[in-house]
Order: C-alpha cells, then structure tokens, then sequence
C-alpha cells in the first residue's frame, strides 16, 4: 500500500486510526483524485462489522487539504443516512465534520467510531423490520445482552438472512495471558445465521452456527477445536448460550495451562540440548537449539502445537554450515516421525527426541554435502 503517497496532512489520520482504533481497520485500496497532484487523498477502509467487513471510501481532496473529507457507503447501505440532526449534537457526525481540525490526527478515528455506531443502530433498525417471529423473539431476549451486533443481508441470487454476532465471555482473555503482547482485545463470538421467509416449514429449522475469533488468538488456541453444543428443537439463544460460554472458559482455561507445560517442556530440553539459542517466551511455541555432532554443527528448530503434549512438536534441522546456491541455509523436510508418547515423562520426551536427533544428524550432513555438490 502506498502510504507514503499520502499527503502527510491525511496519513496523519490515516495513521492514527489505523494504530488506535480499538478493531483491527485495513486499507483495501487507495488511490488519487487529483489530475494535478500524484498524491493519493482517497482510500477504502475496510471496517469490521458483525463478524464481516463493510467498505467505506474515505474521499478527502488534496486541492483542499483543510477540508473535511466525504464518506461513501456501499450501494446495498442506499438507504444508511447518518448525517442528519441528532438529540445530542456533540455525538453527531455532523458535529464533527462542521468542527474539523486537520491539525488534529484523531479527528478521522472519531468520526468512523461515530458512524459505526449509527450503522450498527441501522442494522438493527433493518433487523427489526424482518417479518419473521422467530427473529422478533432472539431480539426481544438478546437486548440487555451488551456488544450484540446484527445485521440483514439480501440479495438478487441468495435468499434474506438475519446474523446475530454475539460476544461470549465478560472476563477479559488478554488478562489471562502472562505478559500478554496483544493491544486489542481478544474476543470470541458466536456467529448464528437465520434464514428469512421460510413460512412453509411446519417447524424452525436450527440456525446456522459458528465461533469466531480475532485472528491474533490462534496463538493461544483455535475454536476450531470447540465442539458447538447441540441446538434443541425449540431453542433461543438465551438458552443455548451458557452451556457453549462454559465450554468456551473451560477451553481458555486449559489453552492458558499449556502454556506453562510447553514452557517447562522447553526448559527441559535445556538439559540435553543446552541454552537455546531463541525461544517463544510468551507461547512457548518455538525453540531452536544448536547442536554438535563432531565437526558438524546444525539448529534444530521446535514447533509446539497449542494441542502439546496430546501432538508432538515438529522438528527442522539447519545446517550453519551448508548453503545453497541462493545462499540459503540448508534446511531438513519437516520432522514429526519419531518416537513419542503423551504419556511420557517431559524427560523422557526429551532425551527421545535427543537420541533421534543424533541419530537422524548424519542423515542431515548428507542432504547437505548432496546440496552443495548440485
């Protein structure tokens, strides 16, 4: 992204939205609407919403620098008019936009803050309006339940559907993460999709159903790996709910534990592999040691799955002393074909995997000397 072809009056703004706002906001495509100036002063963001994206083109204008810039909506937002009187001025965007500082950087973050919150009010405005009982019904028991979003999506080829994002969990999971190096908060939603205008089914068919996570979490764990409670015929969200949040903390809980057994699975490694040379000290999901075996010296690199010590860690050996053409270390294939029970005592894991590397040591000297003979 070409950034540094922003006029610096604009990537002020552009900068600080894009480093404080409290969701992760990209850049799709940015480009110039001047034939005078090659500066980009125009750039669509793309600004998370109901576990999606929706696309908004911020048209500031070189020639007017001072100027507050226009925003575009989508084509399916026609009918999205946020920039009317409100009952409190101050929190209007249009309050904003007449009140326009260009000297200060967080004017462009406050006005995208305050337009998200309207577009969210829409949304739920559209979702009201559905002709659908069912829907009515999640709605009128979901309202008390804080950071819901929803949203109403239709189109030529595909049928109407109501997605509810719901956040799971009030305790914070950066707290639970010792010297946790993540700025925004990781959350965990259920994404639950209702199909719309079904009326001649004799009985609701089950919603669709999805966890969803900020992408920064798979560091810890994967929801993937969740296994979603059985939707009941005749089930509200209110009901289902507790029983997926319990399972949900039960999975934090043990992600948060494994930290600490692949931390000490690294320091026992130490015992017969030495001081590595880098390790992960937040996740403890790499390692990498140097080893000897007479004259030949290689690293040998350990990736532990978050799922450690149930699956085994996959080893790389690199030689410090062979290159390839490119000038590239030569590295093993991926190793994971070794001797290994989660059973084992952490010891009893290491010095396994200590002997196969020895032993797998004059494999790996000979890709290396084939490698510089080619």
């Amino acid at each position: 992204m070409a950034v540094d072809r922003v006029p610096p009056i604009f990537a002020a703004q552009l900068n600080y939205l894009l480093s404080h706002s409290p969701f992760s906001i990209k850049v799709e495509q940015m480009w110039s609407g001047s034939k005078n100036y090659p500066w980009n002063d125009r750039f669509t963001l793309l600004i998370p919403f109901c576990l999606d994206f929706i696309k908004w083109d911020i048209i500031y204008n070189v020639e007017s620098p001072l100027s507050p810039p226009d925003i575009m909506f989508g084509a399916e937002d026609d009918k999205f008019i946020p920039f009317v009187l409100s009952s409190d001025p101050s929190k209007s965007p249009m309050h904003t936009l007449s009140n326009w500082n260009s000297k200060d950087p967080s004017r462009l973050l406050s006005l995208i803050l305050q337009l998200r919150e309207l577009y969210s009010a829409y949304q739920g405005k559209c979702v009201g309006g559905v002709d659908d009982e069912r829907v009515k019904f999640e709605i009128s028991t979901m309202l008390s339940r804080e950071g819901i979003e929803m949203s109403l999506s239709s189109g030529v080829e595909k049928p109407e559907e109501v997605k509810f994002a719901v956040p799971l969990l009030d305790t914070s999971i950066n707290n639970m993460v010792p010297a946790c190096p993540w700025r925004q908060q990781q959350k965990i939603h259920l994404q639950v999709i209702y199909p719309i205008g079904r009326k001649y089914q004799s009985a609701p068919s089950a919603p669709r159903l999805k966890l969803v996570s900020t992408l920064e979490l798979r560091s810890l764990f994967s929801v993937e790996d969740i296994k979603l409670p059985t939707w009941l015929n005749g089930m509200c969200m209110a009901e289902y709910l507790p029983a997926l949040e319990e399972t949900v903390q039960m999975q934090i809980l043990e992600a948060v534990s494994l930290i600490g057994i692949r931390r000490l699975f690294i320091e026992t490694l130490t015992v017969v592999f030495g001081r590595p040379l880098e390790a992960d000290p937040i996740f403890c999901r790499k390692a990498t040691f140097l080893v000897a075996n007479g004259v030949f010296t290689f690293l040998v690199h350990f990736l532990l799955p978050i799922q450690f010590p149930k699956k085994q860690p996959t080893l790389i050996l690199q030689s410090s002393q062979h290159f390839n053409k490119q000038g590239v270390p030569v590295r093993s294939p991926v190793m994971s074909e070794y001797p290994w029970s989660p059973r084992w005592e952490l010891s009893d894991m290491a010095s396994r995997i200590f002997d196969f590397v020895v032993e797998e040591s004059s494999n790996f000297k000979k890709i290396c000397n084939d490698a510089l003979q080619r």
